[in-house]
């Protein structure tokens, strides 16, 4: 099995590019300065100490090739920006004592891995991740994020750090944003923040209760307001539609595991065992009756035109190709 890492992280005042796409043997093994005496997640993943190759290895190492593959094939559109600033790492959240990254994806369980950070860095503080309630789990300043360090420290932190993120089948978690942001009644800050915006634009002979409230947005005018080239010059997406590859810079910063939201427990408790916490902390595991499956994404998209359909795969075509997944049988495209 081929083990990658990227190689330096280089730093030019405020802002930082990743070095040339040139890929090298991972090189950890002793140089790794471990906590107390044990091994570094990055260790335990790159240099396990049994050497055999399980298919839990082999599978992660085929995900990170698929994303360094899709990132070389589609280095045009995929890397138009040559740099990063911290502000760009505002989703990688940073749990010191594990040397741990996660690069959260909001409707991809962002929600309990981060309540299991909260745990991992809280030195004590919390026990159960499922006694802090999700609101606080969404607090900024319970976590800190890798945007807060110096340029120095940045550099150090994705160098020496296990880095992963979790990704979800690009159009069931658009349609899971739509059902959570505009269909549920509580959520008044996203209606008039985006619902007002979508039915003034999308909607002809809108009334003006509708263009007062926005609490109606229909999903097909939802994908209009997507596809629109207006609204990605006025202003980037909002973090629960926006692409995985723009949140969290995958052609950019070289993740080491890519979890999957169709195998979520498994892949959150191997990153757990790989940080060496497995004995006493798991992924919280709950049936939840809401969550947007397939079949519903299928019904989503049957109202929605070839045309616009076409248009939507454009916008989400990395996210489709980075992380493996097919195109839909449900799609018309042109």
């Amino acid at each position: 099995m081929r083990v990658y890492r990227t190689s330096a992280t280089c730093f030019m005042g405020s802002m930082f590019s990743v070095s040339s796409w040139v890929m090298r043997r991972n090189p950890f093994g002793v140089d790794i300065c471990c906590r107390k005496g044990s091994r570094s997640p990055l260790q335990e993943l790159y240099n396990p100490i049994q050497l055999e190759l399980s298919n839990t290895a082999i599978l992660h190492q085929m995900r990170r090739d698929q994303v360094t593959d899709t990132c070389r094939a589609n280095s045009a559109m995929s890397r138009k920006r040559r740099v990063l600033t911290p502000n760009d790492l505002k989703h990688l959240v940073v749990d010191e004592d594990h040397e741990l990254i996660y690069c959260y994806v909001p409707k991809v369980a962002c929600t309990n891995w981060k309540r299991l950070m909260m745990v991992l860095s809280g030195r004590g503080k919390y026990s159960d991740p499922m006694e802090i309630p999700a609101n606080e789990a969404h607090v900024s300043a319970n976590l800190k994020t890798l945007n807060q360090y110096s340029i120095p420290e940045i550099n150090h932190r994705l160098k020496s750090y296990m880095k992963f993120l979790f990704v979800r089948e690009p159009f069931e978690r658009l349609v899971s944003a739509y059902r959570n942001k505009f269909t549920q009644k509580y959520n008044t800050s996203f209606h008039k923040r985006y619902g007002t915006k979508i039915i003034r634009r999308q909607r002809k002979n809108a009334t003006q209760e509708a263009l007062r409230k926005g609490d109606d947005v229909k999903f097909e005018e939802f994908v209009a307001y997507l596809i629109d080239p207006h609204t990605q010059r006025e202003e980037p997406f909002n973090e629960h539609w926006q692409t995985v590859y723009s949140l969290c810079h995958p052609c950019h910063i070289h993740y080491d595991l890519v979890g999957k939201y169709e195998t979520l427990e498994e892949d959150s408790n191997y990153v757990l065992r790989l940080a060496g916490v497995s004995g006493y902390l798991k992924f919280p595991t709950y049936a939840k009756s809401t969550r947007t499956t397939d079949e519903m994404t299928t019904e989503f998209f049957q109202n929605i035109s070839a045309e616009h359909q076409t248009q939507l795969y454009e916008v989400y075509k990395l996210d489709f190709l980075m992380f493996n997944y097919s195109v839909p049988n449900y799609l018309k495209l042109d």
